[in-house]
């Protein structure tokens, strides 16, 4: 892309009213639960799942603007319910000041190599960062075409004491209702199969130091 495009899609990303810095209680119009997309990609599952559910508030994170314009050009109708934020996930809990149902993790960035597995998104470092956006149950959602990164994730969440409810290895042959992001598009035409799964988590809320006074 040359420079005079590149700068154009910078500032049409920044001036958009659904790219937003930050998640505030202000953020959506409504106090419908909120669902976060980390790495949406060109925005194919959150833009489905936000037509599909007007009652539901979906956010997509992605951390290059050069993707998002992508996302922006694919809405073909107003979505009050739709936010976009050019952000690092590693900073979530700066960023949101409220609390979400969910969390999806679509075809992220497997990170082969062993001295790399602190940047996947399902190491225990980012489950950390995760559960503090929710707020009594921690529902995660992931789909992924990489089986090792399927197979270290079923493990990550169940040591940090997640169970899974439904779990798939070939997502696309099952009975389980999908959005499919433009990864998955590729690879099932490619005779790929889909790995899905969904854990949730229990949460033990710490009472306040003033609660403990009482």
């Amino acid at each position: 892309m040359r420079q005079r495009n590149v700068r154009k899609a910078i500032e049409k990303v920044n001036n958009h009213p659904w790219v937003v810095d930050s998640i505030t209680d202000d953020a959506f119009p409504n106090e419908n639960p909120v669902v976060l997309e980390i790495g949406m990609g060109k925005g194919d599952f959150i833009i489905g799942m936000a037509k599909a559910n007007p009652d539901v508030n979906y956010v997509g994170l992605e951390r290059y603007q050069k993707i998002i314009i992508r996302a922006l050009e694919k809405l073909d109708e107003e979505l009050p319910n739709l936010r976009f934020i050019c952000h690092d996930a590693e900073y979530l809990f700066e960023i949101f000041d409220v609390k979400i149902e969910s969390l999806w993790l679509n075809h992220s960035d497997p990170w082969p190599k062993k001295r790399h597995a602190k940047r996947r998104l399902t190491h225990q470092n980012f489950l950390k960062i995760y559960e503090q956006l929710f707020e009594e149950e921690a529902n995660i959602y992931l789909k992924t075409d990489n089986k090792d990164l399927f197979a270290y994730s079923l493990e990550s969440l169940s040591e940090y004491g997640y169970v899974f409810n439904k779990v798939s290895l070939d997502l696309n042959n099952s009975d389980i209702p999908n959005v499919q992001t433009e990864f998955e598009k590729k690879f099932i035409s490619q005779g790929e199969t889909i790995n899905y799964f969904h854990a949730s988590k229990k949460l033990i809320k710490k009472p306040w130091l003033f609660d403990i006074i009482i």
